[in-house]
């Protein structure tokens, strides 16, 4: 079968191993091949999709208009779980099936996303910037306690999304000797409360620190904004690493400046790249650490990513279903 990679510049600096991935394509006795391209721009779409019977893509946009260009396509196979790229419908009424993969990064988004904690805990960014500035050696002590530390013994940490990446998460919590919260799933029905789980509001006001691991939907866009932040402790973190549109960036922004938060650690925004009016890019907003959308990216987690496609791609050669959404 005819493949193309339309944008593998998006998951690789080089350093990952295809072979998998083309001996589930590149069949010994059958033509086609895959070809690898860095990046796809609209002038050049239509012509690599013209043969393509798989298309394998991270971020590029493949609409109605983009589907018709591909009147031999099969396959559309994501390296991500999200689909918002791929409209769905448009590919289902043509036949053409698309599989995602699941589960491929969890062991580096957890990891990231302690990080981020342990660095605002310890002010690591204060202290750094400290020492870079020279400052230590001016110092009359040895030790300088600037900066107010904190364990996290006995804190409690909040979680909202118990998916395979909230529950990573959690489950590291127990190492540093905190207490766990798991919110009602958002817009859940009150009727209905899902065993163990408390409501979002009791969450934030009894939480030091809150980590977001739900999807983007109508029920969670704007899920933390200026009414929620308000209930927060003002010591707390806000740790994001799912959806930057699941937090009002203006409100984080405010509550930062005003000092009535803690700090926030952040590896996405609303729009990414991001704006430059973004509030959260001013130069002046403390407490907060900015990652640009990397908690996913580790090299073994990358890996994991395209050798999970190279298994879907055998399955639905074989007739299966494999991590399919469509």
């Amino acid at each position: 079968m005819h493949a193309v990679f339309l944008d593998y510049e998006t998951v690789s600096h080089d350093d990952l191993d295809l072979a998998r991935l083309r001996a589930a394509i590149e069949r010994p006795g059958e033509p086609g091949a895959l070809a690898v391209y860095p990046s796809t721009d609209t002038a050049t779409l239509a012509a690599r999709l013209s043969s393509a019977q798989i298309v394998l893509t991270n971020k590029v946009r493949l609409g109605e208009l983009e589907l018709a260009a591909a009147p031999r396509l099969a396959l559309i196979a994501l390296t991500a779980t999200g689909t918002d790229n791929v409209d769905l419908e448009a590919a289902r009424a043509r036949g053409i099936a698309v599989c995602n993969v699941r589960d491929y990064c969890t062991a580096s988004v957890v990891q990231h996303v302690w990080s981020l904690i342990l660095a605002l805990t310890r002010h690591l960014p204060e202290y750094r910037a400290f020492v870079a500035r020279g400052e230590w050696r001016e110092h009359a002590e040895a030790a300088v306690l600037g900066w107010p530390l904190r364990e996290l013994t006995g804190r409690t940490l909040g979680i909202v999304g118990f998916g395979a990446l909230g529950r990573g998460v959690a489950a590291v919590a127990p190492a540093f000797g905190m207490q766990l919260l798991v919110a009602e799933r958002p817009g859940a029905a009150a009727a209905a409360p899902s065993a163990g789980r408390v409501p979002l509001d009791a969450l934030l006001a009894t939480a030091d620190v809150v980590s977001l691991h739900c999807p983007l939907t109508a029920a969670t866009r704007g899920l933390i904004g200026e009414r929620e932040l308000g209930l927060m402790k003002p010591d707390a973190l806000l740790i994001n690493s799912a959806r930057g549109a699941l937090v009002d960036a203006a409100a984080l922004a405010r509550a930062l400046k005003a000092g009535r938060l803690g700090g926030a650690g952040l590896d996405v925004l609303a729009a990414e790249p991001p704006r430059a009016d973004d509030p959260l890019l001013a130069p002046d907003v403390p407490r907060l650490i900015l990652t640009p959308h990397v908690a996913w990216g580790a090299r073994e987690a990358r890996q994991r990513c395209v050798d999970d496609l190279a298994t879907s791609i055998e399955d639905f050669r074989r007739g299966g279903r494999r991590n399919r959404v469509v």
